[in-house]
């Protein structure tokens, strides 16, 4: 504003329209930091190094820990003033099963993919019931169909184990990156009969998935 008016000898209410400013903000003389916030804003700035993961409420209850006569608020003020702020922790992605792609893949025979899926319900007294279907794809025969109340691994393989005495392995299984699909129990499982698993992409159509 100033360089405005002395460079080009315009008038104060020109200037301030041309840079859109207002003409109070020329005669407002800013307000004098008290010397009491300064000296707290200088701690809160030194409590942001050592702590970096603490926010001003923790400030705020170390500072009446140290002494500070200071309220909740005016720590807030001075904190956000200051522009201090936690840094942000990038949040970690859930374990998926792990693999390269191999595009759309169909059976053309009965005993080349097995699906695994788990449906859920309930009994009178709305207590849950949990239910591992398997099925072909080719043939869309149900091979298994297992009920309780909850299911693990370890019982996901069992199942898996009944079948593969009766009817052989298969080359493929399919299933979503359920917790008991993707445990290491089943991995291993598949890695000794020499099958493969095939994880369906997350938000994915049931053809487009990752083997393993």
């Amino acid at each position: 504003m100033d360089v405005l008016l002395s460079r080009f000898g315009v008038s104060q209410r020109r200037a301030c329209r041309t840079v859109g400013q207002h003409r109070s903000t020329q005669r407002l003389i800013p307000p004098e930091v008290p010397s009491e916030d300064e000296a707290l804003t200088n701690w809160l700035k030194e409590f942001s190094i050592a702590h970096p993961r603490w926010g001003y409420k923790r400030a705020y209850a170390l500072a009446v820990d140290e002494g500070w006569i200071v309220n909740k608020k005016r720590v807030q003020r001075l904190w956000r003033a200051t522009g201090l702020k936690v840094p942000y922790r990038k949040r970690k992605k859930p374990y998926r099963g792990a693999a390269s792609g191999m595009g759309v893949h169909q059976p053309t025979r009965e005993n080349v993919i097995w699906a695994l899926d788990f449906q859920f319900d309930q009994t009178r007294d709305t207590k849950v019931v949990k239910i591992l279907n398997i099925i072909d794809e080719y043939s869309r025969e149900a091979l298994a169909s297992m009920a309780k109340r909850s299911i693990n691994a370890a019982e996901v393989v069992a199942v898996l184990d009944d079948l593969l005495a009766e009817r052989g392995k298969p080359h493929f299984i399919r299933c979503d990156n359920g917790p008991e699909f993707i445990a290491e129990v089943v991995a291993s499982w598949a890695r000794e009969v020499g099958t493969t698993l095939y994880f369906i992409a997350p938000g994915s159509p049931l053809l487009t998935g990752q083997y393993l």
